[in-house]
């Protein structure tokens, strides 16, 4: 996917974007072809798929928040802050630092090569409201208003690493078989029924390679 579909495929779902929003979107795919070049952080066979496999992958969560909570959509754009945990280099929380301009993103990944890439890209597309960290979860020291990540590791693994770090909501990227997992989670975490919620970001992106791809809302 080039820039120009790119472009087209978010505005139609997000047409209040600016147009310095969408210059730091378009200045992405030479910004990750020169880091992944020095620093493999996205598969090299994938790396023509930055927009539609990385990039709109990430904005799903913008999507399934604007389409069905307006409330923590609308709380995002008034400043929220977000912690991106598992970041790599630099997804989901860089696309989502474009799109919420007034939260503060704070990207944080314990393998420091990939931080090194989110931290140049981030630096280099201006976005002074995205820092990152090289740390795992449990030693960081504040407390963060929402979750974003991608399928960095089983839900039951990953709920442990954040449980008591977010006031109002996880949000987690993931495919493959999904029902096992939060079950699981639930059942560890003593969760209440209803705690969780699913949406297929099919819903959004009609796209075969997304089939099976879900936005995890954790409450």
């Amino acid at each position: 996917m080039e820039f120009k579909e790119f472009k087209e495929t978010v505005l139609r779902e997000f047409p209040d974007l600016g147009e310095e929003q969408l210059a730091k979107f378009e200045a992405m795919d030479a910004l990750y072809a020169e880091w992944n070049a020095k620093i493999n952080v996205i598969s090299r066979k994938d790396i023509g798929g930055l927009y539609s496999h990385h990039v709109l992958h990430s904005l799903c969560i913008a999507s399934y928040l604007r389409r069905e909570c307006p409330q923590f959509h609308q709380a995002l754009l008034d400043g929220a802050q977000v912690l991106d945990l598992g970041t790599g280099g630099g997804f989901p929380g860089i696309p989502l630092a474009i799109m919420y301009p007034a939260s503060q993103f704070t990207l944080c990944d314990s393998v420091n090569k990939k931080i090194i890439v989110a931290s140049a890209v981030s630096e280099a597309l201006g976005l002074s409201n995205a820092k990152t960290v090289n740390a795992r979860a449990e030693s960081l020291p504040q407390k963060f208003n929402f979750v974003v990540s991608r399928a960095v590791a089983s839900l039951e693994d990953f709920y442990p690493w954040v449980k008591g770090r977010y006031t109002d909501a996880i949000f987690y990227l993931k495919g493959g078989d999904i029902a096992e997992e939060i079950a699981g989670m639930m059942g560890r975490n003593r969760m209440q029924k209803g705690a969780v919620h699913t949406w297929p970001v099919t819903r959004w992106l009609d796209d075969e390679y997304y089939d099976g791809k879900f936005v995890i809302h954790i409450d």
